[in-house]
């Protein structure tokens, strides 16, 4: 199966040596224009997950559909590997199916809409852009079941369909696939705005073509990808050994009681060519934990980490691809069979960040960042309010940012490139909620030379009847700190009732019932350290402590004593920390904190929760039938 390309002009691409300002003036006006997209969408879109928090993400491609600009690479090879039909010009396409496009799209949530750019009979480009819709049906508000079996549960499940047929607006049929959602206005305008973010690019696209002509722009996006190329090659010689190296993190649980979930992943290179082998990752769940890992989506997450640590100037696109290769165990947690359930992937994309820095600092430590991507916090709350109105909340959290080389995490924040938090004041504007309580959680972050970003905690008060779901992580196993660094604190979730009672609940939930007044405490957990915290500055640790980032007791960790005016004591410091010194022995590399089986005893006593089971595999294994 594969994707007929149908041009009136088939005339191959003539290519130019293009002068460096050129290329540098058409590099601006596609990062520019990418700019615009996302303008385009934030000012268009209603939800407040793509409205306020950014959850989408812009694409330019080539004739080939090869990313030129863009943030998660191209998403087009599936799309044309899993697409059996005419691509003409006029056409647009909407698909959010994971399974019919190779995992381009990783859940049923995320909704891509693709414009194949024609010019002069001929296929120039291709723009596309993907949000998150907040509801697309299914067993639950949000979509997003966290205990869903199968992806049947999680919403309508769109294949790759045309909603433009040369230039004709399919009307019946976005009907039709609106239909499905609770939000439906939000919908509608989210679409559209994923729509209009794609024209925008496609017309400057256009503009470029006819300023310096069809082989001119084409033969310039082929240079940014051979540049591309050549730049990865070289930091890939540098970077990567033939050696093997291994590393390994967990999901903390699936959200049904069993966990965790191990995703190991072995890295080498043999000649110019890095192979990233995830033999050993655990199979995959019978909950909705599973991410359908597109091998050139981590690809692409692969060059983006080495180009961000490495050298930061370069423009990241996918002429790298063919240095790379990705292997991913079929019914793993990573490549789920059909009809495995996605929803609740984000877990496991976000550990994918902290694996893949665990790879690449063996070598040059140095250069490691500690843990702190770990998961991305959801809060759902929906209900009826006391105007009979359906009111409906999707909202993502942060967590601490790791401790990195050049300094501290910063405190509740996203690693998501371009996310922000919604404002205080639109959740209290337009949701039946007060938020009591939105601060950093003090010695949250892990102690080190640089310290671990704090998480938050966020206190809704309900001020109406109705449900919440949970999704998180990095309660059960902590984010581990680097070169000396300690880990962070875990997350935690507490529901206050209206009577004062407080109840630790999981931190992946679906369809608790909370009342008015009801109170959830929502904290998220802090990032690793890096560096050895009893060289920390102890004046920075004390002012830390006025800032409130860090308590007395806290500053410990530091080897820093707090006299009673609130300075350091240098000389118990000096004393404690030779003493802590003498105990430890020398810092390591990684510190993970407790093992396994450690954490399955203690699980109870620290977090309030029973830890979660060994998963049964053979119970695991889904089949359509």
């Amino acid at each position: 199966m594969t994707a007929r390309i149908i041009q009136t002009n088939d005339t191959p691409f003539d290519r130019f040596s293009i002068d460096p300002v050129t290329l540098e003036v058409i590099e601006n006006a596609l990062r520019n224009a990418r700019v615009e997209m996302d303008a385009t969408l934030v000012r268009t879109a209603m939800s407040p997950g793509i409205r306020e928090q950014g959850d989408a993400f812009p694409l330019i491609a080539d004739h080939e559909g090869r990313m030129i600009v863009g943030q998660f690479g191209s998403f087009i090879g599936g799309f044309l590997a899993g697409y059996d039909g005419a691509i003409e010009e006029g056409d647009m396409f909407l698909l959010s199916d994971p399974y019919s496009v190779e995992g381009a799209v990783s859940h049923s949530n995320d909704w891509l809409v693709l414009l194949p750019i024609f010019k002069g009979g001929r296929l120039l480009a291709y723009t596309a852009m993907f949000g998150h819709m907040s509801d697309i049906g299914g067993k639950v508000p949000g979509s997003m079941p966290i205990d869903a079996t199968s992806i049947f549960q999680e919403g309508v499940r769109i294949p790759p369909v045309k909603i433009y047929r040369k230039g004709v607006y399919n009307e019946d049929l976005v009907k039709l696939v609106l239909h499905q959602s609770r939000t439906l206005a939000w919908c509608a305008a989210d679409l559209n705005a994923l729509i209009a973010a794609c024209r925008v690019a496609a017309r400057r696209v256009d503009e470029m073509a006819d300023r310096f002509g069809l082989d001119i722009y084409v033969s310039a996006t082929q240079d940014l990808l051979a540049r591309n190329h050549r730049a990865m090659k070289a930091l890939i010689g540098r970077a990567i050994d033939k050696d093997k190296v291994t590393f390994e993190d967990y999901i903390c649980d699936d959200g049904m009681g069993f966990g965790p979930y191990k995703i190991k992943c072995t890295m080498w290179r043999e000649g110019e060519r890095v192979i990233l082998d995830f033999e050993g990752t655990d199979p995959q769940s019978m909950a909705s934990i599973n991410f359908y890992l597109n091998e050139n989506m981590f690809k692409m997450f692969f060059g983006i980490y080495m180009i961000m640590v490495f050298d930061p100037m370069i423009l990241v696109n996918d002429g790298f691809y063919d240095l790379i290769e990705v292997r991913i165990p079929p019914g793993s947690l990573l490549k789920p069979k059909f009809p495995a359930a996605l929803s609740g992937r984000t877990h496991a994309l976000g550990r994918i960040f902290d694996i893949l820095g665990g790879l690449l600092g063996q070598k040059t430590p140095e250069f490691l960042n500690a843990a702190g991507f770990s998961s991305s916090p959801h809060l759902f709350y929906a209900g009826t309010d006391g105007k009979g109105e359906w009111f409906q909340l999707f909202q993502i959290g942060f967590g601490g940012i790791p401790g990195r080389p050049m300094g501290d995490g910063p405190d509740g924040h996203s690693l998501w490139p371009g996310f922000t938090n919604v404002p205080n004041e639109f959740l209290e504007r337009y949701f039946p909620l007060v938020i009591e309580r939105y601060e950093t959680v003090a010695d949250s972050g892990g102690a080190g030379l640089h310290r671990g970003g704090n998480g938050i905690v966020m206190s809704y008060r309900f001020l109406e009847p109705g449900v919440i779901a949970i999704h998180d992580d990095r309660w059960f196993v902590p984010p581990w700190g680097v070169n000396g660094g300690e880990p962070g604190a875990r997350a935690r979730k507490i529901l206050e009732k209206a009577d004062g009672t407080k109840t630790i609940v999981g931190n992946k939930l679906e369809d608790m019932r909370v009342e008015k007044d009801d109170v959830l405490h929502f904290i998220t957990w802090g990032g690793g350290g890096w560096g050895d915290p009893l060289k920390r500055d102890a004046a920075l640790v004390a002012k830390e402590i006025t800032q409130g980032l860090v308590t007395s007791e806290g500053a410990r960790a530091y080897g820093v004593v707090i006299a009673a005016d609130g300075s350091v004591d240098d000389r118990a410091t000096v004393d404690l920390r030779k003493a802590m010194g003498d105990a430890r022995g020398p810092a390591q590399v990684f510190d993970f904190g407790p093992d396994i089986e450690t954490l399955r005893r203690t699980c109870e006593v620290e977090t309030g929760l029973p830890a979660p089971r060994q998963p049964q595999w053979a119970s695991h294994q889904i089949t359509a039938e």
